[in-house]
């Protein structure tokens, strides 16, 4: 093989990553429109926008069980973004999940805590904790009291997770009975102390 082609080839390819790179930004939607929850379903005591942001607090209602704000449309395959501001307790984004009555949600979750189980997969109201983390590690990478960003990819039986760029969960589901393929997309608030989240700059990119 000559230089010269090798030369194309390699043009080729940079031409290549520019167009994907561009396709990437473009492709990306809001999933909220920053002064409404138009699309999505929760209680309404517990949830609602300030500055910009979704918040979700449980200061003035005792929860009896975990409580999430749904989308209305489900999703399949997608590269989730989002920003999350936890001041204390346990949340977490559902993806792929079934809703049901009374606001609840179950399937796959990249949990959101203030403690060891922030970064892991997990599987609301099934199999529990699907990919663990090393607490340490996911520490070095997270703001607290500040904004993160969590990126998600479920693509097929493939699952991503990543904090702030950092990659805490790489997941393959062998298990198709269990593992859902598509569901709902939903922001969960925990039962127990009450606690408050916040979430802005919710995209998605729908994969083939």
């Amino acid at each position: 093989m000559s230089w010269r082609l090798l030369g194309h080839l390699g043009i080729a390819g940079l031409l290549v990553c520019i167009v994907a790179a561009a396709d990437d930004r473009g492709e990306f939607v809001p999933l909220f429109d920053g002064t409404t929850l138009e699309g999505w379903e929760g209680d309404p005591e517990l949830w609602r926008v300030e500055d910009g942001q979704i918040v979700g607090s449980t200061d003035s209602k005792t929860l009896k069980h975990n409580s999430f704000l749904a989308t209305r449309k489900t999703y399949a395959n997608f590269v989730l973004r989002l920003k999350f501001k936890l001041r204390n307790g346990n949340s977490g984004v559902q993806f792929r999940s079934r809703q049901f009555d009374d606001y609840v949600v179950r399937g796959y979750q990249a949990d959101i805590a203030d403690n060891q189980f922030l970064g892991i997969l997990y599987e609301e109201g099934g199999r529990g904790i699907l990919a663990n983390v090393d607490p340490q590690e996911v520490a070095k990478h997270y703001k607290p009291g500040d904004w993160n960003e969590y990126e998600i990819t479920a693509d097929g039986p493939r699952i991503t997770q990543k904090l702030n760029g950092h990659l805490t969960v790489a997941y393959e589901e062998r298990d198709a009975e269990k593992g859902a393929a598509e569901g709902v997309l939903a922001l969960q608030l925990h039962v127990g102390d009450a606690m408050e989240i916040r979430f802005k700059d919710l995209e998605i990119k729908p994969l083939p």
